[in-house]
């Protein structure tokens, strides 16, 4: 399969004196469709005040999966693991950046864990084998994931030249991403990406 990477930037004017604009990132197949579930970072330059997302910092249990499949958190956040489902879970990682393991815990109760390192985090479940997640941990406040209309915004970036990566966990590269030098400027610009996906597995839900 192929997936083609569109990126428009869309510049806006800020109060500051140093312009900035949004990152637009639009993932579609070679079929057409959005690919979601996709992270979109660009390295932060000079010093970073303490990142905070808006999203929950929490990987639910729920209907025999893992939600939200892919989750970006800043280096340093408690990550909490809820079970919402009837049965009990075992969640674990053997990642070199963060190996863990919570033992059999059932209905509505909850464990956490620190994320101290920047990387992936993939996350299973001892009991149930077609539960499979990520724990995608950044040193940047520029990171954003696709969402089902494959889409990934990048709000307030610097308009100046970037890195830009993209990653996905079928991406069929190494260490599953792609790395693009792209440049933001109030004049806009677009990018075009062509990478190949692996199939993905049928008991997978997304």
């Amino acid at each position: 399969m192929r997936t083609t990477i569109f990126a428009c930037l869309a510049a806006m004017v800020l109060s500051s004196p140093a312009a900035a604009a949004d990152l637009a990132v639009s993932i579609r197949d070679a079929a057409g469709r959005p690919v979601r579930d996709a992270v979109v970072t660009i390295k932060a330059s000079g010093a970073v005040a303490p990142i905070r997302f808006t999203w929950p910092y929490s990987v639910s249990q729920r209907s025999i999966q893992f939600d939200p499949f892919v989750l970006i958190v800043p280096v340093g956040s408690d990550v909490t693991f809820p079970n919402k489902d009837t049965v009990r879970h075992h969640v674990y990682s053997f990642s070199p950046v963060k190996k863990f393991e919570l033992k059999l815990y059932g209905k509505e109760e909850a464990r956490s864990v620190r994320f101290d390192k920047v990387g992936v985090v993939p996350l299973g479940c001892n009991i149930h084998d077609q539960m499979i997640a990520y724990v995608y941990v950044v040193d940047t406040p520029h990171a954003a994931k696709t969402g089902a209309d494959g889409v990934a915004v990048l709000r307030g970036l610097p308009a100046a030249a970037h890195q830009m990566t993209v990653w996905h966990p079928l991406m069929k590269t190494t260490r599953n991403q792609v790395v693009k030098p792209v440049t933001v400027a109030a004049a806009g610009a677009k990018t075009t990406l062509s990478v190949d996906l692996r199939p993905t597995p049928a008991n997978h839900p997304h």
